[in-house]
């Protein structure tokens, strides 16, 4: 007994050990400000004390806002973070403690809370604002309680462990559901043990099934935060039954759905995917594979312009709105990062924030509306045909929608929910950065004043292409290069409109082909059709003479970014024409340089 209380100790200070060693890494390597994904929007919730996108995860939002409470430095994103970080570090000490359990190494304990903790994905997203580090300290928990049970010695023991593993999954559940995988194969085990052992009996499982219930009593949140409606930010209307189980099954994704699309993943998708991955990431090389993940991770994380990317993107973004205007978001990387920096940090309290898809479900409005001052809402609903449900619903399409709030300047956001065309009948779209500016038809576009007011949002200065291309800081990186290009295409059709006056059509081509050309020649890495799109501008220019850029040069940089191109994309059906086009323009160099000889 003594020497099996000494390990018992020795292993619960290696435990504590492990999690203060993998609490240092993590911390020196948090992100300072807002990532990706959905962080923006659970912190806001939690914030705010609203409820989060479906299952509402309201465990994680009111241990998130304790973190904002009692963390008295950082930047709220980092507090929760931090929080986040600690979780992740819980979960690799709780690992340690199974497996030291089970097989008595120090060693083997060590090594592998040391390989879950710094293998790539588990590092990247315990450092995040997410809810993936709960959920693995979740099942490091379950884990150590089922070796606790499976080495307990008395029906005493097992009777305990069984209440407060009960206790756990209900808990659990309160986050992220996928646990239930982990919860349904311990539960089974445990009965069929107790079963075994004659300690099943009518009322323990009825006790087992009650500490079940308590865990999930977190939940009594998402009503009471929905019938309070204080929160700016919010997701669904839990104050009614089948609002609460709508949002719990999580039916507005799909239940068995880990994320909202028009075709969704199957189950069977989801672990064959699951399965691929495991057999990637757990091959026999694993351990030289994760020294060198883990050193190529470290400096990706300790990049500290990789740290800012989100947040340069999203206040790039709400620094280029003019006083009080509507931002109509869509997608999650600027939606969730506006969210974060107008609600949290109170970034430009002058400006609304609507959400496109929020627009079309019913509880919207009702819950949110009042949060949005002086913006008008001609009906209860977003829906391309407008007229009244059978509900006695109004319902409204975004051409009415522009129409009332005429007094405000509306901007779209990663482009307009494709099912409502209704504003193309007296509104175009005229681009703004990474968003763009819907202006009625009735306007007449000033590129003078245009050019100056968007001049500043271009600023960006991250290099095309150094991210990582799976993570949220190149799909940012991405939409503001893009965002130059889209402009730049912008202008120069624009410019080869016949009604455009020709010290109109000078501007436009000027501009168009100063920012083509900052696009290709700022950055060493980028996408081959920059150089097409750039050739195309220098010969167009040239069929211009108001134009005040020497021709030879004009001739020159096309030719050279044509020849670039066609070496770079081999399958253009295009490439023919170039080819012929080349040829035409080289010709035509020889004639001018033979011109100027003479």
């Amino acid at each position: 007994m003594g020497l099996h209380g000494d390990a018992g100790r020795g292993g619960s200070r290696a435990a504590v050990a492990v999690f203060a060693a993998v609490s240092v890494v993590f911390v020196l390597t948090l992100p300072p400000s807002l990532p990706g994904g959905d962080s923006g929007e659970l912190i806001t919730a939690a914030y705010e004390l609203g409820v989060a996108h479906p299952p509402g995860y309201p465990l994680f939002t009111l241990l998130a806002k304790l973190a904002i409470v009692l963390f008295p430095f950082g930047s709220i994103a980092y507090r929760v973070n931090l929080l986040c970080g600690l979780f992740g570090a819980a979960a690799a000490s709780l690992l340690f403690f199974t497996v030291f359990r089970l097989s008595g190494s120090y060693a083997g304990g060590i090594l592998a809370a040391g390989v879950f903790s710094f293998s790539r994905l588990t590092w990247q997203w315990s450092i995040a604002a997410e809810v993936f580090s709960l959920n693995n300290l979740f099942v490091g928990l379950l884990m150590a309680l089922a070796a606790h049970f499976e080495k307990a010695t008395t029906a005493e023991d097992r009777s305990k462990i069984s209440k407060i593993g009960a206790f756990c999954c209900g808990l659990s559940l309160c986050n992220q559901h996928t646990i239930i995988l982990y919860v349904l194969c311990i539960a089974l085990w445990v009965l069929f043990r107790l079963f075994k052992e004659m300690e099943l009996s009518l009322g323990h499982l009825l006790k087992l099934s009650l500490f079940f219930s308590a865990g999930f009593l977190p939940y009594l949140y998402l009503p009471v935060s929905s019938y309070l409606n204080q929160a700016r930010w919010t997701w669904g209307d839990q104050t009614t039954f089948s609002g609460f189980l709508t949002h719990f099954l999580r039916e507005e994704y799909g239940t068995f759905n880990l994320a909202k699309s028009e075709i969704g993943s199957s189950m069977s998708e989801i672990l064959l995917f699951q399965i691929a991955n495991m057999k990637f990431e757990l091959s026999i090389n694993i351990q030289a594979l994760a020294v060198v993940a883990c050193l190529c991770l470290a400096r990706h994380i300790c990049d500290q312009s990789t740290n800012y990317v989100i947040d340069k993107f999203a206040k790039n973004l709400l620094f280029s709105m003019p006083h009080d205007a509507i931002i109509l978001l869509r997608g999650d990387l600027p939606g969730n990062s506006l969210r974060y920096l107008h609600y949290c940090e109170g970034l430009r309290p002058d400006v609304s924030l609507v959400d496109q898809e929020m627009l079309t479900y019913e509880w919207y409005l009702p819950k949110m509306a009042k949060h949005l001052p002086g913006i008008y809402f001609p009906g209860n609903r977003w829906n391309p045909v407008e007229g009244i449900l059978p509900s006695g619903m109004v319902v409204f399409n975004l051409y009415h929608f522009l129409k009332v709030n005429k007094h405000k300047e509306t901007f779209v956001c990663i482009g307009l929910h494709e099912g409502d065309p209704t504003w193309k009948e007296n509104y175009s779209l005229w681009p703004w950065g990474s968003c763009d500016k819907l202006v009625s038809s009735e306007i007449v576009f000033n590129p003078e004043e245009w050019i100056k007011l968007t001049r500043n949002i271009y600023n960006w200065t991250e290099e095309y292409g150094r991210f990582d291309p799976s993570s949220w800081e190149a799909v940012a990186n991405e939409e503001m290069w893009q965002a130059r290009m889209k402009t730049a295409f912008f202008i120069f059709n624009l410019a080869e409109t016949a009604n455009v006056p020709a010290n109109v059509k000078t501007q436009l081509y000027a501009h168009a082909y100063n920012l083509y050309k900052e696009i290709v020649y700022l950055q060493k890495k980028h996408p081959a059709n920059w150089h097409k799109n750039y050739a195309i501008a220098c010969e167009r220019m040239l069929r211009f003479h108001e134009i005040n850029v020497n021709p030879e040069v004009l001739l020159s940089e096309s030719i050279k970014h044509f020849h670039l191109y066609v070496e770079k994309v081999q399958d253009d059906p295009q490439r023919a024409d170039i080819l012929e086009a080349l040829r035409h323009l080289r010709r035509e160099l020889q004639g001018l340089r033979k011109t100027k000889r003479v």
